[in-house]
């Protein structure tokens, strides 16, 4: 195949609908396993790539000082480019399959306990046109579980007020439905009401341009200063917080998948090991036998 690389990328591009991010992510991955491995066209090397090769490229990797989390994500993306030869008939087999990566560590998620969380949803930024806004942000974020990138997205459209639920559009262009609660959708009441009717945008600046996931980020990041919250709080923080606290009030874990927008249920058990983790805290430090020297 001519400029197989190339024919990766439109393919992750065009039916595979893969974010910029992603799109940049594998071009630097796979520009740097072409250089490896032979440089130049990759139709005068493919061919002779084996296992050793592989081997010898995570080897290269490790040299560098890479993390084990590095060297998955950069093995994974050859699996990828080499799953797809296989299936146009460029290679016979997909040879990075059969050799085992590192193993990265398992990190639990970082997510604020309840009254946190209460403290950081009762944040007022200073009174002006933002602070209705920025109270909304906080309290769809929490209510949801949405991701930064999906909640910047979000079109007025997108609200269902009657409803009191909000479509998004997700990773590789999946659709969901998620509902949220009163205190949202009263901080949401406020802030439209304020706007005005209109389209486009839900969450806009000053200029009435769309937030950036810069922006959400630093209103998050202003408001756990303000709330006094000490530790760095994101986004993502508060994804993992709404999915952290639906566990632990009982919520099945395929109700939770269904909600973040999760392919694999492997990917929300995570959270199981929170709730194992945060429990076993509480019986260190409460049971009289666990304290006992």
């Amino acid at each position: 195949m001519k400029d197989s690389l190339a024919a990766f990328f439109r393919h992750l591009s065009f039916e595979k609908d893969a974010s910029p991010h992603t799109l940049r992510s594998y071009r630097t991955d796979l520009l740097e396993f072409a250089q490896y491995a032979g440089g130049g066209d990759p139709a005068t090397w493919l061919g002779g790539v084996d296992t050793r090769t592989i081997r010898g490229y995570l080897a290269h990797l490790h040299a560098r000082g890479l993390d084990a989390t590095t060297i998955a994500r950069k093995l994974a993306a050859v699996r990828s480019w080499f799953r797809f030869l296989v299936r146009r008939g460029v290679l016979e087999r997909n040879v990075a399959r059969e050799v085992r990566g590192p193993r990265p560590p398992k990190k639990l998620v970082s997510f604020l306990p309840i009254d946190e969380a209460m403290s950081l949803m009762e944040a007022r930024a200073p009174d002006g046109p933002a602070r209705a806004r920025d109270t909304a942000v906080l309290e769809l974020l929490y209510a949801t579980g949405l991701r930064v990138s999906e909640l910047a997205g979000l079109d007025l459209d997108d609200l269902d007020r009657s409803q009191q639920t909000v479509r998004v559009l997700g990773k590789g262009r999946k659709e969901r439905i998620v509902p949220y609660g009163n205190r949202a959708a009263s901080a949401l009441g406020a802030y439209l009401n304020g706007r005005g009717a209109g389209a486009g945008a839900l969450f806009a600046n000053q200029r009435g341009g769309r937030l950036t996931v810069r922006s959400l980020h630093t209103i998050v990041r202003r408001s756990a200063a303000m709330s006094g919250i000490t530790r760095r709080v994101s986004p993502h923080t508060l994804r993992h917080t709404f999915a952290t606290h639906l566990l632990d009030a009982g919520a099945d874990l395929r109700m939770i998948q269904e909600l973040l927008g999760h392919s694999r249920l492997s990917t929300t058990q995570r959270y199981t090991h929170v709730a194992a983790d945060q429990l076993m805290r509480v019986y260190d430090a409460a049971h009289p036998r666990a304290r006992a020297k």
